[in-house]
């Protein structure tokens, strides 16, 4: 079910503010800034290797990743494996006793469909699960 780690993703206040660290001190190149409809974020991803860090900035005051941010800072916030049908791996963990925070995929950054494990049965890891339009 699970071909990759797909990204690691940061929760920060300003994503070219952050970026900053990740160009200059660790060499990092930052891929471009997308917002994301229907998810109120400024994403930005800096390749590494076969993964890559996103940078996750939330633009509503009042959303999840807002209050996640005011509660606990700046950080790791999830981490997102690639799957070949986020669909149906959505459906394989639920049925293997997971709690799901998306029971259907959802658009994502570049044109992905993704879907979010609750972290309650993750062991305490909010988890994504994405799909590549291109199959990569």
């Amino acid at each position: 079910m699970i071909k990759k780690v797909d990204h690691i993703a940061v929760a920060v206040r300003d994503v070219e503010k952050a970026a900053e660290f990740y160009e200059k001190v660790l060499g990092l190149t930052l891929g471009g800034i997308e917002e994301v409809e229907g998810m109120d974020v400024k994403v930005g991803f800096l390749p590494v290797g076969d993964t890559r860090i996103e940078l996750v900035q939330p633009l509503d005051p009042n959303s999840g990743l807002a209050k996640f941010i005011e509660k606990r800072g700046e950080g790791i916030h999830h981490i997102c494996y690639e799957v070949d049908d986020v669909k149906e791996a959505l459906q394989t963990c639920k049925a293997r006793g997971a709690r799901l925070i998306d029971e259907t995929p959802r658009p994502g950054a570049h044109k992905t469909l993704v879907g979010f494990i609750h972290p309650k049965s993750t062991g305490g890891v909010l988890t994504e699960l994405t799909e590549h339009p291109d199959g990569s």
